[in-house]
């Protein structure tokens, strides 16, 4: 107990001393520092600066080594695919974690959230490199809807996940704290704090107030750091990093297919979507009068003098409807599958209001448009729906195989699971 308190008055008096201690990134590690003087001598130098005294629990050392075994032994293929893969954001991140003023060490969290995947999705429905749920996204400024999820953008979501770690630091004074509130929530760990009259991390290890998940979160986070910053020393060795994130920006001022960004600037679709992973659809959102979008580097010269001989009624894509009589926008979105929402995106609403018999409305052209992955969990959902209503009315047991029963319509889910609507755009 003296130990405990010595320790925490010591702690105390540095932070009142230096209160950036966190953030420097400059600090030499050497043997002496009693932070990391029982590793061994020829990993000393893999420990990533932010991290706070974890040797002194044993809790806490037996986690981190138990997920280092781990990265090194049962899943050492798939965690060689992610350190490969973070050779394509470590720069841009790095980057933009420094200008936001939170330690460039906190780069490596997504090796543990996403394995950098862009579309990677967690059961809560977590999305992007960062894993940002839709409430949360939201707050710190990223726009989901039918069009974009910026939950992929490699740029917005890493300046969101900044300000969010940031104002969990400011919080809770830690960054362990801070990362156990990223994976857990705020309120969770303020509440763990209270009930258990902890001050760091490390002593909710041995409470019953946090996840086991959260227990793991930040010795994870050790584990994974310590082998990316030096990976031959972990066994890691011939890892092939994918080239950094290169392009230019160009800027469209009206909607445009991505097959028509591809072919102006003389590179694949799959090119395009790689480098704009935030777009769910074939176009730019048609509701923004300007889209800044990637293109590989070196192509913004010939893009420009591409774009400007292509025909506008060629660089934008869409299908039509003929209003039925007795139709309405619900009836419409019913009939074609597309939220209402989006018709309102692509429809000029004072050339379509009132809505008559014989008008015309612009819609997605169907060949165009491809299911992404919360499309599929959405209708998966709308069908487990429809299959359990019909069960419950009928007492029977129903079946989708053979297309026996239609596929539900899921304009209205979509509508309802997208952050951003017309209405909010007015």
């Amino acid at each position: 107990m003296l130990k405990k308190v010595s320790f925490s008055l010591f702690f105390i008096i540095f932070l009142f001393v230096s209160p950036l201690f966190a953030l420097e990134q400059s600090k030499d590690i050497s043997p002496d520092n009693p932070v990391i003087s029982s590793l061994p001598e020829e990993k000393l130098n893999n420990v990533p600066k932010i991290i706070e005294n974890y040797n002194s629990n044993e809790i806490a050392e037996n986690a981190v080594q138990r997920h280092i075994n781990y990265f090194t032994g049962k899943i050492k293929e798939r965690f060689s695919i992610w350190l490969a893969r973070s050779g394509k954001y470590l720069e841009l991140m790095k980057s933009i974690l420094k200008e936001n003023n939170v330690p460039e060490d906190i780069v490596f969290l997504p090796l543990i959230e996403s394995g950098f995947n862009a579309n990677a999705y967690s059961p809560a429905r977590a999305v992007g490199y960062w894993q940002f749920i839709a409430s949360t996204a939201k707050n710190y400024g990223l726009e989901i809807n039918w069009w974009k999820d910026e939950r992929k953008d490699p740029v917005k979501s890493t300046i969101a996940a900044a300000n969010y770690l940031k104002d969990l630091y400011k919080m809770f004074g830690s960054w362990n704290l801070a990362m156990a509130a990223y994976n857990a929530g705020e309120g969770k760990i303020q509440r763990a704090l209270d009930k258990s009259n902890a001050d760091d991390f490390w002593s909710l290890l041995s409470t019953r107030y946090i996840r086991n998940e959260t227990k793991d979160y930040v010795p994870k986070f050790i584990a994974a750091s310590m082998i990316a910053t030096d990976p031959q020393k972990f066994g890691f060795e011939n890892l092939e990093y994918h080239k950094p994130l290169n392009y230019d920006l160009v800027t469209v001022k009206s909607p445009v297919d991505l097959e028509v960004i591809a072919e102006a600037s003389e590179t694949s679709i799959e090119t395009i979507k790689e480098l704009n992973p935030e777009l769910r659809r074939w176009c730019t959102p048609p509701y923004m009068p300007e889209y800044t979008i990637r293109i590989p580097k070196g192509k913004k010269e010939i893009f420009q003098q591409n774009i400007s001989q292509i025909p506008e009624d060629r660089r934008f894509v869409l299908d039509k409807y003929t209003v039925k009589k007795g139709d309405t926008f619900k009836k419409i979105a019913k009939k074609t599958g597309v939220p209402e929402e989006v018709i309102f995106d692509l429809n000029d609403m004072e050339s379509i209001m009132p809505l008559k018999e014989g008008k015309t409305i612009y819609i997605p052209p169907k060949w165009k448009i491809e299911m992404d992955h919360d499309d599929k969990i959405i209708s998966k959902k709308i069908r487990l729906k429809v299959k359990k209503d019909i069960k419950k009315k009928s007492g029977t047991k129903v079946s989708f195989k053979n297309n026996k029963l239609k596929k539900p319509n899921i304009s209205k889910s979509i509508k309802t699971a997208s952050i951003k609507t017309k209405q909010d755009k007015s």
